[in-house]
């Protein structure tokens, strides 16, 4: 008699970058394991879809199927804040989360993200155990489990701390870099993160998408500073594969046009899928990426004045003649740049020949694929944890040069033009590249056959198939 295979559910919180992440995880599980995965996605009402959403769901795997819940209705919520915004979906939609697990037949694990906690009740409650996957890196993980401690002691706004937080095994962390949920102390925000903290200790283990040898200190700290914690296990790097879901005309073309270029020539700009800058901020890096001479493919979005994530829930209005741009810019750098609105085939320019280097918002994806195609980094975070990772990759893993902010938040076109030259044609951008190397062998070496984070993904799929064994001995 053939066996029936056992089910994985995902639930993934609104976000191309989080969707993206489950993806990979779930062809890995399908692949090794036999698993078949049921995707379960949130939304909120009046959030469309996004070109790239929709392109990823349609090439899925046939183990792999998704389910959109009915969309939430937040026209009476003032906050755009991702974290208000992106928790209150996710907590409204739990009725229809528990009858969409309900129906799903062998189901071993619900796995969530960050925002996905109000879910371990009702997986409790159906008798699977739940778990987490935590997309970004162990650092910014340790410091979340440090925070109630910070909140206990620490009375002024974390911005204002004089000292920076010192973790075991971690580069130091200024308040200034904490998120900007943590940045009012009374706000919305910051009562909806520890929230979530609160509720990490209900999961039967994390998983984390990082690998033992890009993060020692953080690992170890996690692994062994509180008995009390559930088990933590780096899978990382999880990252796309194969052709990116950007690879249609514009895609096509941006490639097509880095086939003409010289090997290593031509920086990557790209402040991912919802990163957004003002127009001042837009103009100073045009001038900059201008003034440097260097070769560039540049994602651009029209300007936002009033978050760096306008782009992150419905991608952002597209103006194709790049009109918000200086004036006779577009013109000027046509013979050594190229313009892609919204969208760029990302895993493909990392990888080509021609790129040879990366302006990223230091989104952790991104971040993990520019150590397997070992590419030099310039760390220009926007929201969230981006300005941690920053630190990590500037202060602690030194892969990254980081520009200089003025005083009123922007980063002058003449300091772009200084830290895109040395990048991509000084002795720094050489240094980097070899450290990337080194990182890239043993991000390799950790998902290969033998490696750290294969045997961590062993260890959990193990625990999924002997509890359902167990399961089903006893009926």
């Amino acid at each position: 008699m053939e066996q029936k295979q056992l089910n994985v559910a995902i639930i993934s919180s609104p976000g191309i970058g989080h969707l993206i992440s489950f993806v990979e995880l779930a062809k890995i599980l399908i692949s090794r394991f036999n698993f078949t995965i049921t995707l379960i996605l949130p939304s909120r009402v009046n959030d469309q879809p996004s070109e790239a959403q929709s392109s990823l769901l349609s090439s899925l795997p046939n183990a792999i199927s998704y389910v959109y819940l009915p969309p939430i209705d937040l026209s009476h919520v003032e906050t755009d804040d991702l974290d208000v915004v992106i928790s209150l979906v996710v907590v409204h939609s739990v009725p229809f989360i528990r009858d969409a697990l309900s129906a799903l037949p062998r189901l071993v694990a619900v796995v969530t993200d960050l925002f996905g906690t109000p879910v371990y009740d009702v997986a409790r409650e159906l008798g699977v155990p739940p778990y987490l996957y935590f997309f970004t890196n162990a650092m910014y993980l340790l410091f979340l489990f440090h925070l109630p401690k910070l909140h206990e002691t620490v009375s002024c706004e974390f911005r204002d701390m004089v000292d920076p937080v010192i973790l075991p095994g971690c580069v130091p962390i200024h308040g200034k870099d904490f998120e900007d949920g943590l940045q009012d102390r009374k706000s919305e925000a910051y009562s909806w993160i520890f929230y979530h903290l609160k509720r990490y200790g209900l999961v039967e283990g994390i998983l984390i998408n990082t690998f033992l040898d890009l993060e020692p200190g953080a690992i170890r700290g996690l692994q062994t500073e509180d008995p009390n914690r559930p088990p933590v296990y780096p899978i990382g790097p999880i990252v796309r594969s194969g052709m990116d879901m950007g690879c249609k005309v514009g895609g096509l073309e941006c490639l097509r046009w880095l086939d003409q270029q010289p090997s290593r020539s031509v920086l990557f700009v790209s402040f991912g899928s919802g990163g957004t800058l003002s127009y001042d901020q837009l103009s100073e890096l045009a001038i900059g990426l201008e003034k440097s001479g260097v070769r560039f493919l540049w994602v651009v979005k029209g300007p936002n004045e009033e978050s760096s994530f306008g782009s992150y829930y419905n991608g952002h209005d597209q103006d194709e003649s790049f009109g918000f741009l200086p004036n006779g810019f577009v013109n000027r750098t046509k013979d050594r740049g190229l313009l892609i609105s919204s969208w760029a085939p990302q895993i493909e320019v990392l990888s080509h020949k021609s790129t040879g280097g990366f302006l990223t918002h230091c989104g952790w994806n991104s971040i993990l694929e520019s150590v397997i195609h070992v590419m030099p980094l310039i760390a220009w975070p926007l929201y969230a944890e981006q300005n941690m990772n920053a630190t990590i990759l500037e202060e602690g893993l030194e892969v990254a040069l980081r520009p200089e902010i003025n005083k009123h938040g922007i980063v002058e076109a003449d300091r772009v033009a200084k830290v895109v030259k040395e990048l991509m044609l000084g002795a720094n951008g050489r240094r980097i590249r070899n450290l990337m190397k080194e990182l890239s062998d043993c991000a390799k070496r950790a998902i290969s056959e033998t490696g750290d984070s294969t045997k961590s993904l062993n260890d959990v799929a193990s625990e999924w198939m002997l509890a359902k064994a167990k399961e089903c001995s006893n009926i």
